[in-house]
């Protein structure tokens, strides 16, 4: 595990979005682990999606790093999606599989898996399409400023979601508590948040570069997301067992919670 933080500018000039896509989200059999990982968020990902209430007009992606698994149960029920990620690369590698480049990663076998979950495999390319069509802005964004998006001011939207990235831009407690203040600021009240948060975990590694990330545990995050003005109306830790040397994750929280009205 590193010693220190994993700051911002190591993000910018040293990860590898392509590396990072191959290591954790392809879906061979041969990576166990990956597809331990992966599934079990898909699934979390459906199920929360599939709880009332969460729909509406906008949706925006914080930290979405350069990939799209995230938004395949989403898409079925906002209008426009508008993802935001701080590392450069992680965002044109991302708009390279919108705009349906050569090179571009391939997540067929992933919006496979998402179209099982929801009944129909074979809609794989009309969801891959629909996802394409409601991402409307890829923007950069900063979870530890007031105003994420800044210098651009976005209307707040029905609901945000955010996997796995705030654990890797907090170097500790307080700053989480503040992201999670700043994020916040980006959903209308009464809309929503939709968080996938790894719990214990202090590191992860590919392509022989190892990340910090924030140590957390479900209390802790729960906490922090009414500190921030949400009431939690869904929670639930998953263990996640498998033991790997890339990551040290000791488990997966998945949580709804809905902003209270002004």
């Amino acid at each position: 595990a590193p010693a220190i933080f994993t700051e911002a500018d190591f993000y910018q000039q040293s990860f590898d979005p392509q590396a990072y896509l191959k290591e954790y989200y392809s879906m061979s059999d041969s990576r166990e682990g990956a597809n331990v990982f992966l599934t079990q968020n898909l699934r979390s990902l459906h199920k929360m999606f599939s709880l009332g209430g969460l729909r509406g007009g906008t949706l925006i992606d914080v930290g979405c790093g350069p990939t799209i698994y995230q938004l395949l149960s989403a898409c079925e029920h906002f209008h426009e999606i508008i993802a935001l990620d701080y590392t450069d690369q992680n965002r044109r590698e991302l708009e390279r599989w919108l705009r349906n480049e050569e090179g571009a990663f391939d997540w067929v076998p992933v919006v496979k898996y998402v179209c099982e979950l929801e009944g129909d495999r074979e809609k794989w390319a009309e969801k891959q399409e629909k996802v394409r069509k409601k991402v409307k802005q890829v923007l950069k964004c900063d979870v530890t400023k007031a105003n994420p998006a800044g210098p651009v001011s976005l209307p707040p939207a029905d609901c945000i979601v955010s996997t796995l990235c705030l654990e890797g831009a907090c170097k500790d407690l307080p700053t989480f508590r503040s992201a999670l203040r700043n994020i916040g600021t980006l959903v209308k009240p009464e809309g929503h948040l939709v968080l996938v948060t790894v719990l214990g975990q202090t590191y992860y590694a590919f392509n022989k570069q190892v990340f910090s990330c924030l140590r957390l545990e479900k209390h802790e995050v729960e906490a922090a997301v009414e500190a921030a003005g949400f009431e939690v109306t869904f929670s639930e830790a998953q263990p996640y067992a498998v033991s790997e040397e890339r990551m040290d994750c000791g488990g997966v929280l998945s949580l709804v919670a809905r902003r209270h009205p002004c």
